[in-house]
């Protein structure tokens, strides 16, 4: 017998997979109904509105992909270790949904408000508090290897916008990339596999003098 807890995670599947294919804006509650597999009294009894239900699903979303990407750039790890750790943790936690970046980003620019929403919930602290303490460990190690003569001077913001775009860059595009390559899934899978052994080095190469 299904629970209230299982009816309630089934319509929260149903609306993670019908905002992904529609957008918040383009979902309709009716549909959601539909691909759980209730009725839509149930849907408003457990989640009111279409509004509460999506700010609830972007929040299981985001964590599923940065909730164990984030507290890595708090760490003081070496440059090269956070590198590679945030590239092969981003690719391991977002290619188990690839097309969650994408609706991600159009929710954020929709509704930027969520992102105050995700950065609490994950991380506990305001954005920019989480941004600036990372960025800060991050730029005095630029700064040291920089004067050493060991790497190019950038700013912590670029690198890190750099690192996050060759991250995000194969899930947004993967309907093209897979054209242009000629790939069926199986054959993505091992790009991305190429990919997360590839990127930190050709990422640490670009740092170099």
């Amino acid at each position: 017998m299904e629970t209230t807890t299982d009816t309630e995670q089934r319509i929260l599947d149903a609306a993670t997979r019908v905002f992904i294919r529609r957008g918040t804006a383009g979902a309709r509650m009716q549909e959601i109904a539909a691909e759980a597999e209730v009725t839509q009294a149930l849907v408003h009894y457990y989640f009111r509105t279409k509004e509460a239900l999506a700010e609830r699903v972007f929040l299981t979303v985001a964590r599923r992909t940065v909730g164990s990407i984030l507290p890595l750039l708090s760490q003081p790890l070496p440059l090269e270790q956070l590198i590679e750790q945030f590239v092969v943790g981003y690719i391991d936690a977002v290619r188990q949904a690839p097309f969650l970046p994408g609706y991600m980003l159009a929710e954020a620019q929709q509704h930027p408000e969520r992102l105050e929403l995700l950065f609490n919930a994950v991380v506990g602290v305001v954005p920019s508090a989480a941004a600036q303490a990372a960025l800060q460990h991050i730029e005095q190690q630029i700064a040291e290897r920089s004067a050493a003569g060991t790497m190019r001077a950038m700013p912590a913001r670029q690198l890190f916008a750099n690192v996050a775009a060759l991250c995000v860059f194969p899930f947004v595009a993967r309907p093209v990339l897979q054209l242009a390559f000629g790939l069926d899934d199986a054959g993505f899978a091992a790009f991305l596999d190429e990919r997360r052994r590839e990127l930190p080095t050709f990422i640490l190469n670009a740092l170099r003098p």
